[in-house]
């Protein structure tokens, strides 16, 4: 596939079309010290990029933004480099996915209000790989991505710790009195020791190796350490990318192809990637105009493998992902069950540019034959009477002898109840119960926060209990493990019966047979939900874009975006 070329958009400001002067817009880009001859119809390129100093993980992203500057001027090119909104998931509240699709609309109009002809996309904590993929694909102009990558391991007391996942489970022996508070100061000081993002196979990572495997980035990208010399080459090639895909006329349609994302959700199964993948790749498909469905992610995924071995569905950490040889190792490995029709952004198919991929590694990456998980490995999509739309779960996360499971309900109807409750000594509550979280959807918090792995309660982490079911209209983080069943829809603040569960309920699990059923009869819910109480919204006060938010926001099964973003709607005329 080798779309037409296009002519030179940029001209349209820069040279005299239309009858209009274009003067005003050279005069005023020579305070920058360009030559005249600097705007003579070469590719004008703009590196969109999300540092900021409160987005730890993307701080290195100027430096970056150097080397695709390199590579824009060798192939030709004039790169001007602009800022967008960041999305910090460590320091933002209530929480980034609030903010997501507010990102995703910055980066689709300051690409499609100036002067530009491609753009390049600088990303790497969670939201903001999703967001510039969003913003970029509304506007369908040529793009490239480029992610930060992920920061070193860490080595604590001899034993290597991935961030997130290790934190979780040192929580968990803070809580129980088996870590000293000296111990987690210590921990602390050596947790985040480089630039990067976290460097388990969490949403930051799943969603690299997803743009990788969606065909949006150069081979390799995904894993290839922050620090690493070889991510500023790959940037500088990228950089030189850009400017012969603008020549091309090669745009993020042609690319994000239905079998583009279908490659997408097997490879995110295979690599043990993170269920906000799902929410993600939901949400970019109905920017492109991709029909793409909550059960496609099931069914698609459903006999894909399992082959890496990384935190926190396995062992490693992504700098031994990397060595091993990463995204394209793990698609030469999967083979004819990807499909080798769409081209990247590369200009050949994922299975022929990976066709030569070799792995260093089989402990970290897996052959077919001698998988981690030979089956139901990918996101497992749930329905039954408390989930009418939906809700998903990670089997390579969870514990096997919960996977099938009956309990009774101790409920929490938000956040603040579960703060409040859940280590009070007296709360009734076993090893054998289901908890519960409701008021923690995209309307509800608002902005669907990574609180569906709720810590479980104090008396029982003592007593030794590792996991428990626990059922939310929230998220998890990518870096988290348990038997969590996320993004129950519709939610409860929009209706759905996950309002009306109730202390005491019979709650069944079945994950082999993708059910989740309430025991509660259809007359009693109805006799529920007319008596329920006005609902209790937390989070960010009303107005503003809260208020646009949560007047627009589409449920989890259909990618939290806003409704009026779906659909692609491609670059202005310019006036």
């Amino acid at each position: 596939m080798t779309p037409a070329s296009t002519p030179s958009r940029s001209k349209r400001w820069f040279a005299h079309a239309d009858g209009k002067p274009a003067w005003p817009h050279r005069v005023f880009m020579n305070k920058e010290g360009f030559p005249p001859d600097e705007f003579d119809g070469r590719p004008i390129v703009g590196i969109c990029n999300s540092w900021s100093e409160l987005t730890p993980c993307n701080l290195h992203l100027r430096r970056l933004a150097e080397s695709v500057k390199r590579g824009v001027f060798e192939a030709g090119g004039l790169p001007v480099e602009f800022p967008t909104m960041s999305l910090g998931e460590t320091l933002m509240r209530p929480t980034t996915m609030f903010y997501r699709n507010l990102m995703s609309m910055d980066v689709e109009e300051s690409i499609r209000g100036n002067p530009i002809d491609g753009v390049v996309l600088l990303a790497g904590c969670d939201k903001t790989t999703p967001a510039q993929l969003m913003g970029a694909a509304s506007v369908d102009l040529p793009a490239i991505m480029v992610t930060g990558g992920p920061m070193l391991n860490v080595t604590f007391r001899g034993e290597i710790v991935g961030s997130g996942t290790d934190l979780w489970r040192f929580q968990d022996e803070v809580k129980a009195g088996r870590m000293s508070p000296a111990e987690w100061d210590e921990l602390e000081l050596a947790f985040a020791r480089s630039t990067g993002h976290c460097n388990t196979m969490g949403t930051a990572s799943t969603m690299a190796s997803v743009a990788e495997a969606l065909g949006m980035t150069l081979a390799g990208n995904a894993a290839i350490p922050a620090v690493d010399s070889r991510r500023y080459a790959l940037a500088q090639r990228s950089g030189r990318r850009i400017v012969e895909l603008i020549r091309e006329g090669v745009r993020p349609s042609h690319v994000m192809t239905r079998q583009a994302f279908e490659n997408a959700i097997r490879v995110n199964v295979a690599i043990g990637g993170s269920t906000n993948a799902v929410v993600h790749l939901l949400a970019l498909a109905g920017r492109v105009g991709v029909p793409l469905d909550l059960e496609d992610f099931d069914r698609i995924g459903r006999d894909v493998p399992l082959l890496v071995n990384l935190k926190p569905s396995g062992a490693y950490l992504m700098e031994e992902f990397f060595a091993a040889g990463g995204v394209p190792a793990v698609v030469r490995e999967l083979g004819d069950l990807l499909h080798d029709g769409p081209a990247t952004v590369s200009g050949v198919s994922l299975v022929a540019g990976s066709a030569e991929a070799a792995c260093w590694n089989r402990e970290v990456i897996r052959e077919r034959a001698q998988p981690l998980l030979a089956e139901g490995a990918g996101i497992a999509v749930l329905r039954g009477n408390l989930a009418p739309n939906g809700a998903v779960i990670k089997p390579s996360a969870a514990t096997p002898a919960l996977m099938r499971h009956h309990g009774r309900a101790v409920v929490f109807e938000d956040i603040d109840d579960y703060l409040a409750r859940i280590d009070d000594p007296a709360l009734d509550v076993d090893a054998d119960c289901v908890l519960v979280l409701k008021g923690a959807g995209p309307q509800g918090y608002p902005g669907m926060p990574e609180v569906g792995n709720f810590p479980l309660p104090r008396k029982l982490i003592a007593a030794g209990v590792k996991d428990m079911v626990r059922i939310s209209d929230a998220r998890m983080s990518g870096t988290a493990y348990g038997t969590v069943v996320l993004h129950v829809a519709p939610e409860s603040a929009a209706g759905g019966p996950l309002a009306f569960v109730r202390d005491g309920d019979a709650i069944e699990l079945d994950v082999p047979e993708r059910r989740l059923e309430l025991g509660v009869g259809d007359a009693e819910l109805r006799s529920r939900a007319a008596t329920r109480a006005a609902i209790t919204r937390n989070g960010t006060s009303g107005g503003g874009y809260t208020e646009l938010y949560r007047r627009h926001v589409m449920q989890a099964d259909r990618g939290a975006d806003f409704d009026f973003l779906v659909g692609c709607r491609g670059e202005a005329p310019v006036r």
